[in-house]
């Protein structure tokens, strides 16, 4: 592609997305529906954090912008694999979806409309958060783009499948309470990878049971390995569905690989999770989203860093695939 994402590349021109912040990798920037027809992926952040389910603000919102910053010390070729992903494939950022603070309903309208330009122009998406209520109207759009014949693959410490949290039935702890109920997802191809420790509420196993979804514990992850658990979730999600979906919340991660995130100890090595997603990729994964990065926390940007490096290990394996490599 022209300009392709290489690092070290003095003078290299770096478009901005929006004054002040950088394109993801440095991409071509995407100003309309139209210019997406020259482009197979296509990036886009959804600055949005809803109502709080444990202390206060997170300003998870600011994650798109210290992804995209942390994102321009890269380039597309990982040596793991001597592959670079923009030797296959042309990349774009198509900007962030527009939302309105405490506003779920417009918000959300906005997301399945933006997102949906990407998905009818048969774009791969990746989606960075924001706070994890955004994937509900996410996968929702793109269950419905395959007549509900998809798998779920959720990495995260917690399982989010509450009915509300209060009254708010869209929380960032409901986006798979959501999903169970809409009839454009089947449940029994939902896989939890990861959950783990005591913010979990004691229902929400039970619950996840009763819906036909699979749990793969943090600690099974920890016991039996991470090739068999990513091998049980590809399985799963992928029995009689014609694309995977996968969602990570950055609090998979041990604290110690995630200082911009909540502190949930006892999680997965970013080892773990970049080949668990290089894995996910190399299946059917169609879709992706990275959530729950708290910038403020985090004053070397480490989360966001290694929120780019998980990108790059899913879309090599993507690249495998979809090239035959």
């Amino acid at each position: 592609m022209v300009n392709k994402p290489i690092c070290y590349v003095p003078g290299r021109e770096i478009p901005e997305v929006y004054s002040g912040t950088p394109t993801f990798l440095g991409l071509p920037k995407v100003e309309g529906q139209n210019d997406l027809k020259n482009h197979d992926i296509v990036f886009m952040g959804v600055p949005w954090e809803g109502i709080c389910t444990w202390g206060s603000y997170s300003a998870c919102e600011l994650a798109t912008k210290t992804i995209r910053n942390a994102s321009i010390r890269y380039g597309g070729y990982l040596l793991d694999y001597d592959l670079d992903i923009f030797d296959y494939f042309n990349g774009a950022d198509y900007g962030d979806a527009a939302v309105h603070n405490g506003n779920y309903d417009m918000t959300f309208a906005s997301i399945r409309e933006k997102y949906l330009e990407i998905l009818n122009e048969g774009k791969f998406p990746v989606v960075f958060g924001g706070d994890h209520s955004i994937s509900f109207p996410l996968i929702e759009e793109f269950a419905k783009k395959y007549d509900g014949k998809i798998g779920v693959i959720h990495f995260d410490a917690h399982m989010d499948n509450m009915p509300s949290f209060g009254e708010e039935k869209y929380a960032r702890c409901s986006p798979f309470y959501r999903l169970y109920e809409t009839s454009h997802v089947d449940s029994k191809n939902i896989v939890h990878v990861g959950p783990r420790g005591p913010r979990n509420n004691p229902a929400a196993l039970q619950h996840a049971e009763d819906n036909k979804a699979t749990v793969i514990t943090g600690m099974d992850i920890k016991l039996n390995g991470w090739q068999q658990a990513i091998k049980k979730a590809i399985e799963i999600a992928s029995d009689g569905t014609e694309a995977i979906y996968v969602t990570v919340c950055s609090d998979i991660l041990d604290i110690a690989n995630n200082p911009g995130g909540p502190p949930d100890p006892c999680g997965l090595t970013s080892f773990e999770l970049a080949m668990m997603l290089h894995e996910c990729g190399k299946a059917n994964t169609e879709a992706f989203d990275y959530v729950e990065i708290y910038p403020v926390e985090d004053k070397t940007n480490v989360s966001s860093h290694t929120a780019v490096w998980m990108t790059l290990h899913l879309l090599a394996g993507v690249t495998k695939r979809k090239k035959g490599l």
